[in-house]
């Protein structure tokens, strides 16, 4: 075993195989890593996260220093908060696969936490000569150790203040709020003393509360490089930025740039507190995860961790070994179901229940983890199958992007009964129906009724479902109904980027208008769409702003705006208070109302016999809907009973009326028994505050009446006595 004592002497032995990354021991720390193709891996001790030069350095002896393809020390003397990193070496052969380079500091995979606090500079990290003509089939003899990231050495201190852990709330009573820890207190009007971080966050919980949401699901906070888009802003020439965090590089590691008290490990403290905070108001974490590629892009990509320690494993490469196969659309796909990098990521997603406490995951792209080795779509994935039956993971939330980049769409199709999966086609039915598309009652009905054609043929229930109008992915709620078009150009892509298919409507202005009637209908419409969610039956997901109108100025994929497009302007808040109060509200009768929360799919029989199908579908005179390509109108009518709905005891009926034409329509009342009567609880036509009103605050609605309906409107009456 070599040692070079640089600055400091540590007294070193063999360690052992597992655990595997850094862990801390009262006397020392114990390291281990994998690669099964290197012939040589050197440990390296920095001071600083800048330090070119390592302050000790020690060559692992393969005879004393390894077991199987498990490369470990331990060492003596250091403690939490020493910064590492890794060099592998080993064959360069890029046409075969192989692209090992000493000159090239490596991350740990498990590693807990990375210096973030500083521009990471990817050009010396490529393994190639960036100026031969031989491009990535040359060999760079620059070192990039100053500019890379390290590890940091961590220990379990953090208090949890008692018995915290995962909340466990229902998938029926579920509401998520897609969010995103920079942007939601970054702007100088959300008034935090830590804007953009952890903290930030902590300090709002106070209004996540009053809104009613019951988890966050915070876009990607493992440690990204930020600063690898090259591009500036063709209008303001700012430097555009990795703003969303789909590139991430360290799984285990909390993002650096997200803390308010510093980058060197005390990330991952602050996140806890974040977790604990938010656990202590009811509310579950959820996180976006990315499992599908990596920040080390395609075969042109900086070399940081996996492509430097075993890239024939880690990624999925073309028959020949030199490209990559890119099913993520991000220059790499991850091997999820090699058995090791299977393994590595059961092993992530543990760590981040067990140590960091969080409820959920939402998949990326989570079709690719359904790819064999070869790429192709397999029908019982290994690695899928894992996640769903661990049993440490049972009651974690798991929720698929069920689609990935390269043409796979499993919505409905995600294998196996236990993932939920975001459902696109919820969120462009309800689009066209309240645009007044032409063929969508049918489809509204099916979507409100939990998309039983999606998900009952697999046994799975409604709340397999997670519907959503908007997501980060695309249109605010306030530009979908303000912008015909997405407006993308700052970007710099030439408004090439982003979908093109948005079934939005501007209602007769592009963008912002004084226009009072224009502005009158976007604001029914914007209430047509909360509306609509919240009494579907399945997981709404909000999208974090919505609830006051946030505008990304017609911009549809934000994903390099680190800026006042994508930040939360919180003026908004006062400016649409309708709008706050609206959401908040419907929250509100959501919770207080188990028929629409549903653990199973409706009948459409009276299976409590109390006189009431579970639900009955309703034209304006109360006969069969109009389910032909030219109606716009639908009712429905809801059993409340507990029998139906599993709940302590018996609801209100709810009675649903959707008029997405541009006419009045009058509807009949169904018949109740003497005793009850019907309620009006939402109109999104009248103005705020009668559009809903509070439980208790119900407006009554004469017997034997009908109701008018104006157009673009939704009504919502209750029955009680």
């Amino acid at each position: 075993m070599k040692i070079k004592r640089i600055k400091s002497s540590f007294k070193t032995y063999p360690g052992k195989p597992i655990p595997l990354g850094a862990t801390v021991y009262e006397h020392g720390v114990q390291f281990s890593i994998f690669s099964r193709h290197a012939t040589s891996i050197i440990l390296q001790l920095f001071d600083k996260s800048k330090d070119k030069d390592p302050s000790f350095e020690v060559a692992l002896d393969p005879e004393r220093n390894k077991t199987g393809d498990i490369w470990h020390i331990f060492i003596e003397g250091i403690k939490s908060g020493q910064l590492y990193g890794y060099r592998a070496d080993g064959p360069y052969q890029p046409k075969d696969g192989m692209r090992f380079s000493k000159n090239k500091l490596l991350l740990d995979p498990y590693a807990l936490a990375v210096t973030g606090n500083f521009n990471w500079n990817l050009s010396d990290a490529r393994s190639y000569d960036i100026n031969s003509s031989e491009s990535d089939l040359s060999y760079s003899l620059i070192d990039s150790a100053g500019g890379a990231p390290k590890c940091i050495v961590l220990s379990d201190s953090f208090n949890w203040w008692g018995d915290d852990r995962p909340l466990k709330i229902p998938h029926r009573d579920t509401i998520i709020y897609e969010t995103h820890v920079r942007g939601f207190t970054c702007h100088t009007t959300s008034k935090v003393k830590h804007p953009g971080t952890f903290q930030g966050l902590i300090e709002k919980i106070p209004y996540l509360k009053e809104l009613g949401i019951t988890a966050v699901e915070l876009l990607p906070i493992q440690e990204f490089d930020e600063s690898e888009i090259m591009r500036k802003n063709p209008l303001t020439g700012e430097q555009l930025m990795n703003y969303w965090g789909y590139n991430t590089i360290s799984f285990f590691a909390p993002k650096g740039r997200y803390s308010s008290s510093g980058s060197i490990g005390e990330q991952v403290g602050e996140f806890k507190k974040m977790v604990r905070e938010l656990h202590k108001a009811g509310i579950e974490v959820i996180l976006d995860v990315v499992f599908n590629h990596t920040a080390e892009g395609d075969e042109t990509g900086p070399t940081l961790c996996f492509r430097g320690l075993d890239n024939t494993i880690y990624y999925l490469l073309d028959d020949r070994g030199r490209r990559y196969r890119n099913y993520s659309g991000c220059g790499n796909t991850l091997n999820c179901n090699h058995p090791l990098v299977r393994g590595f990521i059961l092993d992530c997603l543990l760590y981040w229940v067990v140590e960091m406490h969080v409820d959920g995951f939402r998949f990326d792209l989570a079709s690719i983890l359904g790819r064999d080795q070869d790429g192709k779509i397999l029908e019982n994935p290994p690695l899928i199958e894992r996640i769903a039956e661990n049993p440490i993971l049972r009651d974690t939330k798991i929720i698929a992007e069920a689609w990935d980049a390269a043409g796979a769409y499993q919505v409905g199709s995600f294998p196996g009964t236990r993932w939920a999966e975001w459902n696109g086609i919820f969120r462009d039915d309800i689009r066209r129906f309240w645009r007044g598309d032409p063929g969508m009652v049918p489809k509204l009905a099916t979507r409100l009724a939990g998309s039983s054609d999606l998900y009952q043929e697999s046994g799975r229930a409604p709340f397999h479902s997670i519907n959503f109008v908007t997501c980060h992915d695309g249109f605010t709620l306030h530009d979908l109904v303000s912008y015909n078009t997405k407006h993308n150009e700052e970007n710099g892509e030439e408004n090439q980027d982003g979908s093109n298919e948005n079934f939005s409507c501007n209602y007769g202005v592009e963008g912002e208008t004084d226009n009072g009637k224009i502005n009158a209908m976007r604001t029914c419409q914007i209430k047509n769409f909360l509306s609509t969610l919240m009494l579907s039956q399945g997981v709404p997901m909000l999208l974090g702003g919505d609830e006051f109108r946030r505008t990304q100025r017609g911009n549809n994929n934000a994903y390099c705006q680190n800026n006042e497009i994508s930040w939360y302007n919180w003026n908004f808040l006062q400016r649409h208070e309708e709008i706050f109060r609206f959401t908040k509200e419907i929250i509100a009768f959501r919770k207080r109302h188990p028929s629409l929360r549903r653990t199973r799919f409706f009948t459409g029989r009276d299976n409590d016999r109390n006189s009431i199908s579970d639900i009955n579908w309703y034209s304006p005179v109360l006969t069969q809907p109009d389910w032909s390509k030219k109606s716009k109108l639908l009712a429905c009518l809801i059993d409340g009973s507990r029998l139906e709905t599993d709940a302590e005891e018996d609801g209100n009926d709810l009675y649903l009326i959707f008029n997405a034409s541009k006419k009045l329509h009058v509807f009949n009342l169904p018949n109740l028994p003497s005793e009850k009567k019907w309620w009006r609880a939402v109109d999104t036509s009248l103005p705020s505050p009668k559009d809903i009103v509070p439980e208790g605050e119900e407006v009554f609605v004469k017997p034997n009446s009908r109701y008018a309906v104006a157009p673009l409107s939704t009504v919502v009456l209750i029955s009680k006595a």
